[in-house]
């Protein structure tokens, strides 16, 4: 059957096919409107068009079964579709999405992802076959040709109309020209245009002839169903918009069987500008959300000449805000100048391009840094949608916003960072338990959406450094956060759930005593008491087969940070504490064994020592202090260990006051005597100094001795140890190298002042010349 239906074609995100769309409309009067969007997607327009429902939102189609796959369609409040929609509601008429349903998208995006592993498979391939076969070609037989990236067709097209990118082109073309039809008409034969150049590749556009089959599949119905043609308006994407007729086939119910699929769910969410723009990913055309807002203003206003006016007065207004003035003069001849450069250009007003130039030239005055984070305030801007409670929500949403308006942090939920203090403990000038307690329970809703990898709240550790009781986070709500939490839904109804169904896979999973511990504390910070109880008798179990010493000292570390919490987190740790004397145990007779390995895995070790110390000191009247130390001496005094951690042991019994002075002084000579290789000893003093760094300044006999080594050694010696001379010394804060300096200038008979007025004075260019060839060396060749 052949039919022509009115089809207006948009760019996504576009004010003035918004606008136009909405006079189309008017003056068609259709009875049914047809939208691009996910077909199963109709029965969300009542909420979309709610009073109560402000943009920028989107509906999010997802998978309920893993791996999660989703799909997001934003809508601004000027997106052609959204006005479609909403101009069906005013007018009491239908209106439908019609392209494919969302498990038929859901399946493409399967098929999509395997597609692109088996051409990475494939490269990886071809790759390893090349290398080996290059491996006996001639070297000046294989080209390198530098291919130049291949220019779009939508760069081409901007290039060929003068203009530096196509969203400037597209702008100065559609979006400013107010003459009534010449939008409809112009994207129509874009469309066209594009669809007869575009080089697209198979796979895409293979995808897009099976979407349109499906859309004139959808036509053919609302047509069978009783609406003529003439009052059916389709509005779609300008791409697709010349294919929409009846002389062309339509899907045929064979053909959609055939389509792979995935289960699928839907629900609306509230979206951001932000995410909006081309800085988050999604661009559609619309890179400055918040300026195409003020176009949208301007058209419904009837004076889009306004719109040059209230940019470039917003980004002074956001200059004075920061503390910079600038005049009202400065904005008027930014006006001007801008309205001339469009002029330049052959443009009806000016553009985004030509406003951001007038801006950086008469209110940066000529320095982009200087109006840079105005721009973006003024073009990206901070909106983010607005949803009826209980509109289309999951129940893991729903119980979401329960818990923010429970514990008082629904204003936090905006697109603009927030930082937020907790204080942990109890609050007794409170009447309620929940009052008393909300910091804390603040606390524990922030760590479980941590633990389900919802981007909301990130945690700051700055101040936990030093107390159990304070917490800060940086608190944002970002689209991103809503799709993570609507994808958790599939862990458990409420967070709560979804938290101790996370727990319990990670439980499984987990093979180390270490990854058990890291749970441990994980749920004692989510407050979830029976979960850490499991994960405890994980990590017994798991304990009992276990000789790496890492993983023993993080979790004994881990188990010492729950056991601080105690107090605070209300619940006893007692329990845990036989745990951490029979892993501190299990550390101390594990350390000796450990530190028989090479420089690269030495680094590992040096933070797990300092675990362990640190448990022992802060549990020393619980634990078997007087092993761990015995076991660091064995370390220490060890010819045979890596020097790095022998170095590492004696620093930390020298911090604990277990090694004299003379004694020190004997291990020091006795290490950096000529007679040992120079990566051992200095493998020891790097060691050495990662300790206590004050307490070494203050003996002059170690750097006497530390003199003297270096002057013992031969060239060839000289750069073996200067690869861990230099990493030691680049622990040291200037003051402290000064000070060294200070003292091996008096070892050698040096005035100290002279020593340090030569180090302050400038590098001659020989120095200069010295510095940079060491720089360059590379110090891995040793």
């Amino acid at each position: 059957m052949s039919w022509q239906i009115p089809v207006f074609g948009v760019r996504h995100l576009s004010p003035m096919g918004a606008w136009q769309l909405r006079a189309y409309l008017d003056e068609i009067r259709p009875e049914v409107i047809l939208v691009e969007g996910i077909d199963d997607a109709t029965p969300l327009v009542g909420d979309m068009t709610r009073k109560t429902t402000h943009p920028p939102i989107a509906i999010l189609a997802y998978t309920d079964t893993l791996p999660v796959r989703t799909i997001v369609t934003p809508f601004a409040r000027y997106s052609p579709e959204y006005q479609a929609i909403l101009w069906a509601a005013e007018n009491k008429v239908e209106a439908q999405f019609f392209d494919l349903p969302s498990e038929c998208f859901l399946g493409l995006i399967d098929a999509e992802y395997e597609r692109r592993d088996k051409e990475r498979r494939e490269a990886l391939e071809a790759a390893e076959k090349e290398t080996a076969e290059t491996e006996f070609s001639d070297p000046d037989e294989i080209a390198t040709p530098l291919d130049q990236p291949k220019l779009s067709l939508y760069q081409r097209v901007a290039r060929q109309a003068g203009e530096t990118d196509f969203e400037t082109y597209w702008e100065r073309h559609f979006e400013h020209n107010l003459a009534q039809g010449s939008y409809r008409g112009s994207s129509y034969e874009f469309g066209a245009a594009v669809r007869d150049l575009e080089e697209a590749q198979p796979h895409w556009r293979a995808e897009n002839l099976v979407r349109e089959a499906y859309m004139r599949r959808r036509i053919q119905q609302t047509i069978d169903d009783g609406t003529p043609p003439e009052k059916i308006v389709a509005v779609v994407g300008a791409f697709h918009a010349p294919v929409l007729r009846g002389d062309l086939p339509a899907m045929t119910d064979e053909e959609l069987a055939s389509l792979r699929r995935r289960s699928s769910k839907l629900t609306l969410m509230p979206y951001s500008y932000f995410k909006l723009s081309s800085q988050s990913g999604y661009g559609a055309g619309n890179r400055a959300p918040a300026y195409f807002e003020l176009l949208w203003r301007s058209l419904n206003e009837g004076n889009v000449r306004a719109l040059s006016h209230r940019y470039l007065s917003q980004v002074a207004t956001n200059l004075r805000n920061a503390g910079t003035h600038r005049s009202t003069a400065e904005v008027i001849e930014g006006v001007r100048l801008a309205e001339t450069l469009s002029a330049l250009n052959g443009g009806h007003a000016p553009t985004l391009t030509d406003l951001r130039d007038a801006a950086v030239t008469l209110l940066g005055h000529g320095e982009l840094t200087a109006v840079k984070d105005a721009l973006v305030r003024v073009d990206v801007g901070t909106e983010i949608g607005e949803l009826p409670e209980g509109v289309s929500q999951t129940s893991i949403q729903a119980d979401f916003e329960r818990e923010l308006k429970r514990l008082k942090l629904s204003k936090y939920k905006t697109a603009v960072q927030q930082t937020l203090d907790l204080d942990l403990r109890e609050n007794r000038q409170v009447s309620s338990e929940e009052a008393a307690f909300l910091d804390l329970n603040r606390s524990s809703l922030f760590h479980r959406l941590r633990m389900l990898d919802v981007p909301f709240a990130t945690w700051n550790h700055t101040r936990q450094q030093s107390t159990t009781w304070a917490e800060r986070w940086v608190v944002q709500w970002t689209p991103e956060s809503e799709i993570a939490l609507v994808e958790a839904v599939l862990e458990g109804e409420t967070i709560l759930l979804a938290t101790a169904f996370r727990f319990n896979t990670l439980l499984e999973k987990s093979r180390t005593i270490a990854d058990a511990a890291k749970l441990v504390n994980d749920a004692c910070q989510c407050g979830m008491m029976e979960a850490m109880d499991q994960a405890r008798q994980r990590l017994q179990e798991l304990s009992s087969g276990t000789s790496d010493f890492v993983a023993i000292a993080r979790a004994a570390f881990e188990l010492a940070q729950v056991v601080r919490y105690g107090n605070v987190r209300r619940f006893d740790p007692e329990p845990l504490i036989p745990l951490i004397e029979e892993l501190f145990v299990e550390a101390s007779l594990a350390l000796y064994s450990a530190a028989n390995c090479d420089d690269s895995a030495a680094a590992s070790l040096l933070e797990a020592i300092d675990q362990v110390n640190r448990v022992g000191l802060e549990f020393a009247e619980r634990v078997e202090e007087s092993l761990w130390t015995d076991r660091l001496q064995q370390l220490a005094d060890s010819d045979d260990r890596n020097p790095l951690l022998s170095g590492y042991a004696c620093a930390l019994l020298l911090e604990r006051g277990l090694i004299p002075n003379e004694a020190l002084s004997r291990e020091v000579s006795r290490r950096l005597s000529p007679g040992v290789p120079a990566d051992l000893g200095a493998g020891w003093f790097e060691g050495l100094a990662q300790r206590n760094r004050y307490a070494l300044l203050a003996r002059q006999t170690l750097w006497e001795q530390l003199a003297e080594y270096v002057a013992s050694l031969d060239d060839d010696q000289f750069k073996r140890a200067l690869v861990f001379l230099r990493r030691a010394f680049a622990q040291f804060l200037p003051r402290e190298r000064r000070q060294i300096c200070e003292n091996l200038a008096e070892h050698w008979g040096l005035n100290r002042d002279e020593t340090a007025e030569l180090l302050e004075a400038p590098l001659s260019d020989e120095e200069e010349e010295k510095l940079s060839d060491l720089n360059e060396f590379d110090f891995d060749d040793f």
